[in-house]
């Protein structure tokens, strides 16, 4: 089953979250709506922002790659399947990934 992870602003973190998938899925928009060095402890978290100034077109594809790598490190029990970035008028990029969680084989 595919998943689609929006990239919105997390409202709370469920502590106990009803489910395995319900905590892939909240571990996926946490990672990607954080920037690296945002977070005390582990100031490698998150995704690199630094392409945020540059073309839309650069920012998009960086910041996919960007994406995919931090979901490797910090969520391996899924698989990026895609990604789209959708861009508002002022230059806001909102990305959303779509994942397949693994068998646990």
């Amino acid at each position: 089953m595919i998943y689609d992870v929006l990239a919105q602003p997390v409202q709370g973190i469920d502590f106990a979250p009803a489910s395995e998938v319900a905590e892939i899925l909240q571990n996926l928009r946490t990672i990607i709506t954080t920037t690296k060095y945002s977070v005390p402890l582990d100031r490698d978290f998150g995704f690199d922002a630094e392409m945020l100034d540059k073309p839309m077109n650069t920012a998009q594809v960086q910041l996919q790659s960007e994406i995919i790598m931090a979901i490797k490190t910090y969520e391996p029990r899924v698989t990026v399947t895609g990604i789209t970035i959708t861009g508002t008028d002022s230059g806001v990029l909102i990305p959303k990934v779509q994942v397949m969680i693994n068998d646990d084989e």
